[in-house]
């Protein structure tokens, strides 16, 4: 069968290598794709940010699943769209992807159907802001409501700090988009955690669990980005964690969306926050994150396809599905300057001739220029590995990545580095 995967990064192309490896799929098509992933499938250019030109493709291309990888077509409807049209698509409806798309929708969800999540509030303007700070102790977290690719969070020490992320929110100097809605909140301490589930509508079933590093610096210092790197493996979570995880936020989302009438479907990322006072939501993600994704799809041995099937199907509760053990990592390669202003067109050199079985390099931001593979985003190269423990798959990952190169290349030095801690 053949099966379109919407979008172009570094979560595609994990998507696009894991649809490949299935039994059942002889054809992987990805719009628009990238560098890396055009060496392996079909790629088509289309505008992910304009709805009618996705539908265009899918019309065109009539692949037997669509797939969406990003959150943007998500929040402009794209499964509605194809829905309508009688084409079988993987992902959430516009008004499901909502936990995503609207913090502040997120927030009041979880509050109405008994969801742990830190103290919030809600503001429209600046005086609401000022006025809501007297409930809060400091530090608190400022966050735009809309998609914001993991920049619209800032942790403020002082009350100016919060006044002048929200003014700069509202304005649109801060993400360079207007927001008419931000969310206070109260600032958690702990260790996060990934959550990621797979949702029919009806039921709730666990794959597996990873943790991010968000800021761009080692030791997590700077600024946020998109991601730096993940690592997956089997002791992030205990058994008995990862049971309450399902029946306490995943399940209790896939039931409080139900009776709300717009059934969740797809993949539900679960940010948590595993704080003294014990599990609290800090975000949900209404598809596949990046770079987790990367690590979670090396160790997966349950066919993709399998997981896009019970979601649409309603069959989650019957899909067992399997993870390879032992642990996975993923480190990001970024452009230097990112996440703030980088330039593009880099020449990258020393990326292998072919995966080998427990590396693969995703492209994130790569494409191809009169012949050669170059830069053409903030975060580039995705190194994954697994390995039976996580010091050897660290290991394999910075192995590769040393014999890769591009001007101004950045990347941490230090994934994985809380669970390698002594205890």
């Amino acid at each position: 069968m053949k099966v379109l995967v919407i979008g172009g990064g570094g979560r595609e192309h994990a998507l696009v290598w894991s649809l490949l490896k299935s039994p059942q799929v002889d054809q992987v098509v990805c719009a628009p794709g990238n560098g890396g992933i055009a060496q392996i499938a079909r790629c088509i250019p289309v505008d992910v940010n304009n709805l009618d030109s996705m539908v265009q493709v899918v019309e065109a291309e009539r692949p037997a699943l669509t797939v969406i990888g990003p959150e943007v077509p998500l929040s402009l409807g794209i499964v509605d769209e194809l829905t309508r049209r009688n084409l079988r698509v993987f992902g959430p409806t516009q008004a499901a992807a909502r936990l995503e798309s609207s913090k502040a929708f997120a927030k009041e969800f979880m509050q109405r159907h008994g969801i742990p999540t830190a103290a919030y509030a809600v503001c429209t303007s600046l005086d609401e802001v000022r006025n809501q700070l007297s409930h809060f102790t400091l530090p608190v977290v400022v966050k735009a409501d809309g998609l914001a690719a993991g920049k619209g969070v800032v942790i403020c020490e002082t009350r100016l700090e919060a006044e002048t992320a929200a003014a700069e929110m509202f304005s649109g100097a801060l993400l360079g988009t207007t927001e008419t809605e931000i969310v206070l909140e109260e600032f958690l301490t702990g260790e996060e955690l990934s959550f990621f589930a797979l949702c029919d509508g009806k039921h709730a079933a666990a794959i597996a669990s990873a943790q991010d590093h968000k800021r761009v610096g080692e030791g997590d210092t700077g600024p946020n980005t998109g991601g730096m790197g993940a690592y997956s493996t089997d002791g992030l979570t205990t058994t008995a964690m990862r049971d309450w995880l399902t029946e306490s936020v995943a399940q209790k989302v896939v039931d409080g969306m139900a009776s709300e009438g717009t059934p969740f479907k797809g993949i539900l990322f679960c940010g948590i926050m595993m704080t003294p006072r014990g599990p609290m939501v800090l975000e949900f993600n209404t598809r596949f994150g990046d770079p987790e994704t990367q690590a979670i799809l090396l160790r997966m041995e349950t066919d993709v396809l399998d997981l896009c099937n019970a979601s649409i199907d309603g069959t989650a509760d019957a899909l067992d599905i399997k993870m390879h053990p032992g642990a996975s990592v993923c480190v990001i390669a970024a452009s230097g300057g990112y996440p703030g202003k980088y330039a593009s067109g880099k020449l990258i050199q020393g990326l292998p001739a072919q995966p080998s079985e427990n590396v693969v390099v995703f492209h994130s931001g790569t494409a191809i220029k009169d012949g050669q593979l170059v830069t053409a985003g903030g975060r580039v190269l995705a190194i994954t590995s697994m390995a039976p423990d996580l010091r050897d798959a660290l290991d394999l990952a910075y192995a590769q990545l040393a014999k890769i190169s591009f001007d101004g290349m950045q990347f941490r030095r230090d994934i994985g580095h809380r669970a390698l801690e002594p205890k």
